[in-house]
């Protein structure tokens, strides 16, 4: 499960691909230990927290919901993220569960 949610936030798991050729989502990869992490593509360059910045406007478009309400919790530097999304809205857990079945 690349997400998980209590009444207030959802925690998602992303492995984000920095320098890609398009902004996109491309999936769900399974890590050694066997946690799942939504595969998100961005074109930025991961120098100066610009991935990190493509990543969250990217989500807050697709989410439809403000960038403030998205933040990374932890893997600030790393291609590994865990992000913390203050909404547990109906649209955003259906747009996760697509994202799931890629």
């Amino acid at each position: 499960m690349i997400y998980s949610s209590n009444d207030s936030a959802i925690i998602l798991s992303v492995k984000i691909t920095p320098n890609a050729s398009e902004q996109c989502v491309k999936g769900v990869i399974t890590s050694a230990d066997g946690a799942d992490f939504l595969r998100i593509n961005v074109v930025s360059v991961p120098e100066k927290g610009k991935a990190n910045k493509e990543l969250i406007k990217f989500l807050s478009k697709e989410l439809d919901i403000a960038k403030s309400n998205i933040e990374i919790i932890s893997g600030e530097s790393n291609h590994f993220k865990k992000l913390k999304i203050n909404s547990t809205s109906p649209f955003i857990i259906n747009k996760l569960e697509q994202w799931s079945a890629l």
